[in-house]
């Protein structure tokens, strides 16, 4: 195989992408990267020093990009509103894409600074959402890991396959929605 011209890190990250959203993140290779570049494995190391680095670039990608969605899906509103508006990015979000739940889970080593502040980013724009509500701090991080739980949970779910009744999955998360904010208020609201 000649070297493909123009290959860049994002190109091998995006075709890597392309296998872990076609079969799943443990069918990913180094091997099958090379293969859907039309290079030899050896050149990927021109752009990943390892198959742990492709992952941790494919980790990164990801949180940005779950980060981008929620941004855009709260810019604009605010309270209940923008936390219903981020729960349908983040569902929508794993719904195209989910076999890259596990990106969305990995809690970056504190080493990688590029990754903690990726991660951080999407804290962030949760945080932006619930500043209506009051809460302090340590409030904030409860309630986000509160939202993440239940909505990523869902997604997963529902993106598996895992809701087998006949009762629309869509209804059911617009419940999940109202509890949510349900809760979310009940919580601002204690003493």
């Amino acid at each position: 195989m000649s070297p493909r011209a123009g290959l860049t890190t994002e190109a091998v990250v995006t075709l890597a992408l392309e296998i872990v959203d076609e079969s799943g993140v443990e069918a990913l290779t180094l091997a099958k990267v090379a293969e859907r570049a039309g290079v030899a494995a050896p050149s990927l190391y021109k752009h990943v020093k390892n198959l742990a680095d492709l992952r941790r670039l494919i980790d990164l990608k990801v949180v940005r990009e779950m980060a981008d969605a929620l941004r855009t899906a709260g810019t604009g509103r605010e309270g209940p509103a923008a936390v219903s508006a981020l729960a349908d990015a983040y569902r929508a979000y794993l719904l195209r894409h989910p076999h890259r739940t596990n990106a969305l889970t990995t809690n970056p080593d504190a080493s990688d600074t590029e990754l903690s502040r990726a991660t951080h980013a999407v804290a962030e724009v949760v945080f932006a959402v619930l500043r209506p509500f009051g809460f302090d701090h340590v409030q904030a991080v409860h309630a986000t890991r509160c939202i993440r739980a239940a909505v990523h949970g869902f997604a997963g779910l529902e993106a598996s396959g895992g809701f087998g009744r006949p009762e629309d999955v869509g209804r059911s998360f617009e419940v999940l929605k109202s509890m949510l904010v349900q809760g979310l208020t009940n919580y601002a609201e204690k003493p």
